[in-house]
């Protein structure tokens, strides 16, 4: 089974980048960041690669979209409390992120979500503990 995973972006501007997410409270691993690249870590096992398109292009063949106009996958991470999810809502808008939608309240689960400056989306949730070991209650 994996043990980490690595999230690939392509992003624009490698330092408006870095700047945006060392403001959220993220770490950057230099070892693994260069003039191409940074390795943003989001916890222990979780690393955004933020590659600069033509490198990001050396990694496939297919097209890349534009993420201020399309979406290709969405990233979700948890926060331990609805308080916390707020809370990183908040940095990620002072930082220059965009809320994408409003909030989402299903009782069990909190939700929230908002685009880095590329237009990555990233939604951040807290799930009662219970819900997240029983699953979710009959919607």
């Amino acid at each position: 089974m994996p043990s980490s995973i690595f999230v690939n972006l392509a992003v624009n501007d490698l330092q408006r980048s870095r700047d945006f997410y060392t403001a959220l409270g993220y770490t950057i691993n230099e070892n693994f960041s260069d003039d191409n690249a940074i390795c943003v870590v989001l916890s222990d096992a979780i690393y955004a690669m933020l590659l600069k398109p033509d490198f990001f292009k050396t990694f496939t063949t297919k097209e890349l979209i534009d993420a201020q106009n399309s979406i290709q996958v969405l990233n979700a991470l948890d926060e331990p409390s609805r308080e916390a999810v707020d809370a990183h809502l908040g940095k990620a808008l002072a930082a220059g992120g965009t809320e994408t939608r409003d909030a989402q309240d299903m009782g069990f689960m909190y939700s929230r979500a908002y685009a880095d400056p590329d237009g990555h989306v990233w939604e951040i949730l807290w799930m009662d503990p219970a819900a997240a070991q029983d699953g979710p209650p009959d919607m």
